[in-house]
Order: structure tokens, then sequence, then C-alpha cells
């Protein structure tokens, strides 16, 4: 046999591998409470392939409690999970992906994505038809009418097959039809709406019996939820009562300029009501207090929720410690839970905790109702429309602004005299504003009385 080949000719070669760096970074949905298993997809605030810069928003979510906002953990170019908004997901599914090795480009789009951009905006350039010369504003103004004979030309209509063959075969005047459609294609459907409303213009006068289904967001179940366990767990009772709101209304007109000028925000009635409920609430604890399986738990501070509405339902953010705060302080607080709720900024520690809850129905119009107690609270107050009627002061029938004030409250803890007693004495605090100082009457206060 012949000799082994020295020099490492016998050897056999070896692959230089190179070790491959992975760039992309997984960006899950976040953990936001214990007992919340999922969340939903409220929108993306980026798209499939946009460059993102670090702790830049990606995505807003919404849990049962609050909505927040998902940030991008890295900068570099985002690949979005094929999840829909409105979508449920569950706490540690992917979202997203993150190339964070992609350079940056000029306009924040990588350049493949330019391209691709420009390439679909020719092709859609050569799909466009020609402008036509109608006047739309016009079309839509005007009612649907039938054509007489021979007054029909459908050749050059934009309308799905069917439609078409409904135009012709109706002698329907396509002008005076208001399409659907994608590119304003008429649809079966916008015949159909014209031949049913002659005269009328479709979707608007006239009206339909369809019916849209439409998924409850995660807030909309737990308000669901939370509703029907205190009205099935609770001994739920309401109380009523009215307040002369004059002396409120003539401190406000009296000093609203003022006050503005020097706190830097309006002087509205959720001050007052919240100063006379934290010492109505420390006079009668039991309406500041829940129950706790067999123990009843006492607070000796008071984190008043106020009742927000907003366009996604109902949300309760707690102001902490009211008690302690001036009217200045808590007109700045209300307006920043408000702006905090409307904008969906609210967090989980916003929402729980609170110990009372003050909800205005006034603001809508509402005249007087019954509010459901927010679990594990104990008691609810309601506030309502002021409105002018005739009351008897000293034996005189005068007009005064009155509001019906409404206290819902668990009877397995509050007694109806502590019940009825707590909404006297807010009663009593609103009616006499100089009180809310000291919680007691100044002169009886002087006196020791």
């Amino acid at each position: 046999m012949g000799k082994e080949k020295e020099n490492g000719a016998g050897k056999p070669k070896t692959k230089n591998y190179k070790r491959e760096t992975i760039s992309m970074i997984d960006i899950k949905v976040p953990t936001v409470g214990e007992s919340i298993s999922e969340v939903t997809l409220l929108k993306w605030t980026k798209k499939d392939g946009d460059y993102v810069e670090r702790d830049e928003v990606i995505a807003e979510l919404e849990s049962e409690k609050a909505t927040f906002e998902v940030n991008a953990e890295k900068a570099g170019i985002i690949k979005l999970e094929d999840i829909k908004e409105g979508d449920s997901i569950k706490i540690g599914d992917k979202l997203a992906s993150i190339d964070e090795k992609a350079s940056k480009p000029s306009n924040g789009k990588p350049a493949a994505e330019k391209k691709s951009e420009v390439k679909a905006e020719k092709s859609e350039e050569k799909k466009k038809p020609k402008a036509e010369s109608t006047n739309e504003e016009k079309i839509e103004a005007e009612p649907a009418v039938i054509l007489p004979e021979g007054k029909q030309d459908v050749a050059d209509v934009k309308a799905s097959p069917v439609a078409a063959a409904m135009i012709a075969d109706k002698k329907v005047d396509p002008k005076k039809i208001t399409p659907s459609g994608p590119e304003g294609k008429i649809l079966k459907e916008d015949v159909l709406a014209a031949l049913s409303n002659p005269g009328r213009k479709p979707g608007l006068e006239s009206f339909s019996r369809n019916e849209k289904p439409e998924k409850m967001s995660n807030l909309r179940k737990t308000i669901s939820r939370r509703l029907v366990e205190a009205k099935n767990t609770t001994a739920m009772l309401t109380t009523f009562n009215e307040v002369n709101m004059q002396p409120v209304m003539d401190i406000r007109n009296k000093y609203k300029d003022k006050f503005k000028e020097i706190h830097g925000i309006g002087l509205g009635f959720m001050s007052f009501f919240m100063k006379a409920c934290c010492y109505a609430l420390q006079e009668w604890p039991s309406v500041n207090a829940y129950i706790d399986g067999d123990n009843i738990v006492y607070h000796d501070y008071c984190d008043v929720s106020i009742a927000v509405s907003t366009p996604r339902g109902l949300t309760v953010p707690v102001i902490r410690n009211a008690e302690s705060l001036s009217m200045a302080d808590i007109e700045k607080k209300v307006i920043e839970v408000a702006g905090k709720a409307r904008d969906s900024k609210l967090t989980a520690e916003d929402l729980t905790g609170g110990t009372f809850t003050i909800t205005n129905g006034g603001v809508f119009g509402s005249l007087l109702s019954t509010p459901i107690i927010n679990i594990p609270q104990s008691a609810i107050l309601g506030m309502h429309k002021i409105e002018e009627r005739p009351i008897a002061v000293n034996g005189q029938v005068v007009i005064k602004p009155m509001m019906y004030v409404a206290l819902s409250y668990d009877h397995r803890i509050i007694d109806g005299r502590e019940s009825v007693s707590f909404l006297v004495r807010v009663k009593e605090l609103l009616e006499n504003p100089d009180q809310l100082l000291f919680g007691k009457d100044p002169v009886k206060t002087l006196l020791e009385l």
C-alpha cells in the first residue's frame, strides 16, 4: 500500500461554519394581574415592517380591569403576529418580534418596503378607472327613482353582475343608487334599498332590520359579571333624600373665578359632595366598610371611587385619602383620573382599593336612579340632575334648585338607621357648606357644644 500523504493531505477537509447570531427579540403579552389569564388587542400602533425605537408603543391591550400599552424592548424592524384588533390573546403569547440588527432607514421604513410600496402604487394607478363626470354630491342628495321605458343604459354602470341585471330589469336609474361596494361599486343590497325606499335617501331616512353581533370586550364582560354579582350577593337597598343646592351654587358663583385664578382649575360640584361624604363616612364607619368572609373590614381612611363613563364602558378610578385633600386637590384628582379613563391610560392600581363610590347620573339628565353597589364596597352615592322645584321654606312655597340623592347600601352590614343618618348628614353638610371646613357648625364648635 502507498505511504500516507504528509502535510495533512490525507486529512479530511473541514468546513468553517460561522456562528449565526440571533437578532430577533420576541415581544410577549405581559402579566397584568394574578387572576387575569387573557387580554384583548385594542389596536396596533405600528404596522408590520415598521422601524421602531426602543420603548416605543407598539400595541394597546385591554384586560378585564384596565387598558395598558406594550412597548418595544429594542429598536429595529418589527414583525407583527397574525392577531387582529379585537382578538383575545393569552398572557405570555407572542405579540411581535423585532430584528434589532436591522439598520434604521432614512424615513423610518425599510428599503424593501419602500420598493414594494412604489410598485403597489404604480399597479394601483394602472387599475384606477378614469374619473367620471358625474356630480357625486348631487347623486347622494337626490332620491332613487324609476326610469321610464327606454331611458335605461347600464353599459357603463359600475355594478356587480346581479346588481346590473336588477337595474336593467327594474329600470332603476343607477345615478340615484347609493353604492356601498368597494371603489363605488353598486351591490345587490343597494338596488334593493333603492327599490324599497323610493323618494328617500338609502341609509339615512330608511330603517332596516339588520342584526350585527359584536363580541363583548373584556371590560364589558367584567362590568356585566360584577353588576350581576353585586345584585346576587348583596342585600341591596336604596334610601333617598333631596338637597337644596342653592348654598353650594351661591359659593360657586361667588368664588369660581378667583378659585380658577389661584388653583388653575374650575370649581365643580364633585369636590363639595366628596368632602361631605368623607365627613359622613367618618361619622358612620360601617358605610365605609365591607364584608370579608366572616369579618367586617373597617377603614379609617376614605378611598373614594368615582364612576367615569367612557366609550368602552363604565370605569371607577379611585381617589385615595380623599378625607385629607383640599377642595382644589379633589378637583385636580377628578380631572386627572377622568382624563386617564377617557384616554384608556388607567392602570390596575388606579381601579382597585376603593372604600366608597360616588356616581353622577345627573350629567346625562337622570332625575332619580338606584345605583348598584361597587363590590366589595358596601355603599354608593348617586348624584342626579339639579332641577328647580317648588318646596316649602318656613311655611312659604319657594322655587329652589333641588337635587335628588340616593344611597344604595348592603343591608347585611349597614342598618337602616346608619344609611338614612349618613344621607341626612350629607344633605346637612351640602346645605350648610360652611360646615365643610370642620365638619361641624362653626358656632357650635366655638361654643364647644
